[in-house]
């Protein structure tokens, strides 16, 4: 097989880590303006926290008709719900709040429905960012953990992908965004099963970004390192409640692990978690086409590029020529 020269994928990782790590409105000093989302569509799930929430409210704010989701929704008396809502009312925004939980067929296929009529048809982006953090080592973890972040954090975002792709397909345009993580590039003890989760995305979302090409619809992954986020105080508790069930023995034979994993929960960074809105924003406002496969999101991003970039460049060589050269074109350049 002959070896492809540098694609544009390689290099568009070095020039993500330069704008992954810088303001989003000095990147975009020289227009001295926003980007104006006006007439664009989108929906987020897990917006009732973290970085759904501040994406709603970011993109709603320059402009687009923002659909936020979350579960437990309670007919909007929920107090994320009307937290949100109240902000949309006194910012005039349009944004409008569903109820999906990702692990519900039902509730995935009735928020989606009810976001296109909101949208007046194809959805213009879909924002996967609905997860679960889960820590302790592999063994400890018994199947009801493993089903239930699997279920979040992978299925929930194929469910929605499944639920939106039909009418983006038909529309020919469309972005598919989904936050992974670092961890789903990198490993470290002790989060086994979230860094599963997140390795599962970024190949489920690769494939699709390929497979999605003929059709116009774009994939994007983001990839945020430490942000803190809500998503470390409900680990604890879903760590918390997985170790009540898991016996003396396995407990007793992992207590210097123990120990580390419930480190690794204290969610103290001194990131500023609106990196991850910015990066999204900036990417929406590319034009179609121009838009990276991913982007590394944290101040310090080398390790993420570095990953990126060898990867990048063995998929060159697997996929850049024969029968799949067309398809791999279309995601690189």
């Amino acid at each position: 097989m002959t070896k492809p020269t540098p694609n544009r994928r390689a290099l568009l990782a070095g020039a993500s880590a330069i704008a992954a790590a810088a303001p989003f409105i000095a990147a975009n000093a020289q227009e001295n303006a926003a980007p104006d989302f006006s007439g664009k569509s989108v929906l987020i799930t897990g917006c009732s926290s973290g970085f759904g929430k501040l994406t709603a409210l970011t993109l709603a704010r320059y402009g687009a008709t923002a659909i936020a989701s979350m579960r437990n929704f309670d007919g909007g008396a929920r107090g994320e719900a009307r937290d949100i809502m109240l902000i949309a009312e006194n910012e005039e925004l349009d944004l409008h709040v569903v109820e999906i939980d990702v692990t519900n067929d039902e509730l995935v296929a009735s928020g989606v429905a009810q976001a296109e009529e909101i949208a007046g048809g194809a959805l213009d982006v879909l924002v996967n960012n609905a997860g679960i953090g889960l820590a302790g080592p592999v063994e400890i973890n018994d199947m009801q953990a493993t089903q239930e972040i699997f279920d979040t954090n992978l299925f929930g975002y194929l469910r929605m992908a499944r639920a939106v792709l039909p009418k983006m397909r038909e529309a020919g345009s469309g972005q598919i965004f989904n936050v992974s993580s670092q961890l789903g590039r990198i490993l470290i003890p002790n989060l086994g099963m979230y860094q599963a989760t997140k390795f599962g995305v970024e190949a489920m979302f690769e494939t699709m970004a390929y497979e999605l090409a003929p059709f116009g619809v774009e994939v994007t992954i983001i990839q945020p390192g430490g942000y803190p986020t809500k998503i470390w105080d409900n680990g604890r508790q879903y760590t918390d409640e997985l170790m009540s069930r898991v016996n003396s023995e396995r407990t007793e034979a992992y207590t210097a692990h123990i120990g580390a994993a419930t480190s690794t929960m204290t969610g103290e960074y001194t990131t500023n978690p609106m990196d991850v809105p910015h990066a999204i924003a900036e990417i929406i406002a590319l034009p179609a086409g121009k838009r990276p496969l991913r982007r590394p999101v944290h101040p310090r991003p080398d390790a993420m590029v570095a990953a990126n970039t060898a990867m990048a460049q063995i998929q060159a060589q697997v996929l850049g020529n024969g029968g799949y050269q067309a398809w791999h074109a279309a995601v690189t350049d």
